[in-house]
């Protein structure tokens, strides 16, 4: 998989793009990361990549041009599954959209400032619009970071394990149960005996009974009708 993010502080991925399972996944060799700073395809000599509204209004709007030639020349290049901006008022990522994604060869991430992008860029440019939640963020750098690592984590030989990425929250519209490790007992505080007897029967009965028990409290519209009760 390859990811190209278009961002105006390129500088904001050094940390989480260097580390864990990104870094691991690059290193690999089974997904690449590229960073685009949006102000060097700016043909403006100060290097702007914002105005204001027309029509009047607070706040600027990101310019078309420098986005559209920094799309263009990225699209010259190789062909993109899609091509993603990420706003407010996107569509809300999920983990069924991770996993679509996941599957995809090239994408582009847009990172959004300020008001947003001109309109024309979301009407010929832009394939998905994806918001991480019902709250507004200075800019899309977070979100492309939190996108790119729940992407890139169930790409196949990113994890040690992995099958693990397929018993995660939300993969089967369940929170996950509750896990514990050693020791057995700290503090005066018992992992419950089902996890311990070895009846691997048992034991996911018991795991399924408290993912759906902690979805009911904490998800509740996760749950079929079946599961709600």
């Amino acid at each position: 998989m390859r990811i190209d993010i278009l961002t105006i502080f390129p500088e904001m991925f050094s940390g989480p793009f260097d580390h864990s399972i990104i870094k691991r996944a690059k290193e690999k060799g089974v997904a690449d990361i590229y960073i685009h700073d949006i102000r060097e395809f700016s043909n403006n000599k100060h290097r702007n990549v914002d105005d204001y509204a027309f029509g009047g209004g607070a706040g600027m709007v990101m310019m078309i041009q420098p986005i559209a030639d920094c799309i263009e020349q990225l699209k010259k290049e190789r062909s993109y599954d899609e091509i993603i901006f990420l706003t407010p008022d996107g569509f809300l990522f999920d983990q069924p959209m991770a996993n679509r994604l996941s599957l995809k060869g090239n994408i582009i991430l847009l990172c959004g400032h300020y008001k947003g992008i001109d309109e024309r860029l979301r009407e010929h440019y832009t394939t998905l619009e994806i918001s991480i939640g019902d709250y507004v963020l200075s800019g899309g750098e977070l979100a492309a970071a939190v996108i790119s690592d729940a992407i890139i984590r169930l790409i196949p030989g990113v994890l040690n394990d992995e099958t693990s990425a397929l018993s995660d929250s939300y993969q089967d519209n369940l929170l996950s149960p509750p896990v514990y490790t050693r020791p057995s007992e700290y503090n005066g505080w018992k992992v419950p005996d089902v996890l311990l007897s070895g009846n691997e029967k048992e034991i996911i009965k018991w795991q399924r009974e408290k993912a759906i028990e902690r979805t009911r409290q904490r998800r509740p519209g996760l749950l079929n009708p079946d599961q709600a009760h």
